[in-house]
């Protein structure tokens, strides 16, 4: 098996990269194509009393394991499967149960800071960064916390204004810098057309090599 084909796909919450990479899932399917969500290396807080817990800044670099990303993705790259962890955001905690995600010819990792670390943004053959406007990621984080996550409005809007905005501006919009390719979600429609053609140029080496080895 050749080496997996590792895309880094980044941007504020709510702006649409997990669209997009749910979007290369499907394109692709899964025998072809892995899914690893950032979201899963959030640090366990089962210890942590509830009300402090509360109040972890889910958008600080602190509040992630990117080492244990960079290590599953590096074993991934390996050719190895790995356990991949649960977040349960309700509990602010890890559950028991893991998920076997085995490496594929096209592995797709995304979340908000997958860039940040230079160790591990050094892993992806490309990276893009999703661009979109402010209001239009505030109303969609909205909704994915009311709907998905059980949290308050009050404390929905709290946490953009003090949390989720400044570090945008000191952590996520950096990465744009360090992006193969910068996506303006709004503007560019015909994006995502282009850039599926454009992978497939790029596996076509791996479907090459199946129906030798097949």
């Amino acid at each position: 098996m050749r080496r997996p084909f590792i895309i880094g796909i980044t941007g504020g919450s709510g702006s649409g990269k997990s669209w997009l990479a749910e979007k290369l899932v499907a394109h692709f399917g899964p025998n072809v194509a892995s899914h690893l969500e950032q979201d899963r290396y959030y640090r366990d807080q089962s210890q942590t009393p509830p009300a402090a817990a509360a109040q972890t800044n889910f958008d600080h670099p602190d509040a992630l394991e990117l080492e244990l990303l960079r290590n599953h993705l590096q074993q991934l790259a390996a050719g190895n499967p790995i356990e991949a962890p649960i977040y349960d955001f309700a509990r602010f905690s890890r559950r028991a149960e893991t998920q076997t995600i085995r490496p594929t010819p096209l592995i797709v990792v995304e979340g908000l800071l997958v860039l940040h670390e230079p160790s591990l943004a050094k892993l992806f053959d490309l990276s893009l960064f999703v661009d979109a406007p402010a209001d239009i990621r505030l109303l969609r984080r909205i909704r994915r916390d009311l709907q998905e996550r059980g949290y308050p409005l009050e404390r929905i809007l709290e946490f953009w204004e003090t949390r989720a905005h400044p570090m945008f501006e000191r952590y996520v919009r950096p990465q744009a810098d360090h992006a193969s390719l910068i996506w303006r979600s709004l503007e560019d429609t015909a994006f995502v057309p282009r850039f599926l053609a454009d992978l497939e140029t790029r596996l076509a080496p791996h479907a090459q090599q199946d129906k030798r080895t097949g």
